[in-house]
């Protein structure tokens, strides 16, 4: 994989990893009932789930790249029309992150470290999207050809160090701003430029995907 696309690659992750999902509600949640540094527990235990669900992911790949140049572009298409449909159901979303956090992770916050690390790994091995997700968005960047497993740990690693950055910005935001996350009117604003942000991805991969064909 070139630098180039690897820099490409980290941009597209930071966007997602810092779209709201289930495990930045639960960072969220994590930092308002126990402190940022503890919910960081939280959040390495969601890493490690990310792990084994994009081992799930890339397997499936490896055996696509193996046997059909074809299906493997079917499947890049697929995963630019995906970013595409994330992107228009982020911007006609009208719920705020609080109302998220409130809906969602109303349960007790475990204080013992397994506990949290075990609530974060359960998180990431319980979101049906997630394998989904990865099977869209890695093979725009992976290179037939090039060993798999090598751009595994390469995409991964990177995918799951920029959660890990996203989950502790929303901690230490939730501690210091969290009356202000409640605000409709940041929500709508928030979910409009991350939405419109996924969609104009899709598009320019299905523009790539165009003119390779």
């Amino acid at each position: 994989m070139h630098f180039s696309n690897w820099l490409l690659f980290c941009g597209v992750a930071l966007l997602v990893t810092f779209s709201p999902g289930p495990a930045v509600l639960l960072a969220i949640s994590n930092a308002i009932a126990v402190g940022a540094r503890r919910a960081m527990i939280s959040s390495l235990g969601n890493g490690v789930g990310l792990f084994i669900i994009s081992g799930v992911a890339m397997a499936g790949m490896g055996v696509v790249l193996a046997t059909s140049a074809t299906a493997f572009m079917l499947l890049k298409l697929a995963g630019a029309l995906y970013l595409v449909y994330l992107g228009v159901k982020q911007w006609r979303s009208k719920t705020s992150i609080a109302d998220s956090v409130t809906s969602k992770t109303g349960a007790v916050v475990p204080h013992s470290g397994w506990k949290l690390f075990r609530q974060g790994l359960t998180v990431a091995l319980t979101n049906p999207k997630a394998i989904l997700f990865f099977s869209a968005l890695f093979p725009q960047f992976m290179v037939p050809g090039e060993p798999v497993a090598l751009q595994f740990v390469v995409l991964t690693s990177s995918f799951v160090a920029c959660a890990m950055l996203a989950h502790l910005f929303y901690a230490c935001l939730a501690r210091l701003l969290k009356n202000q996350l409640a605000s409709p009117a940041r929500a709508r604003l928030f979910n409009r430029i991350s939405g419109g942000a996924f969609v104009l991805l899709g598009l320019s991969l299905l523009r790539l995907r165009s003119k390779a064909a």
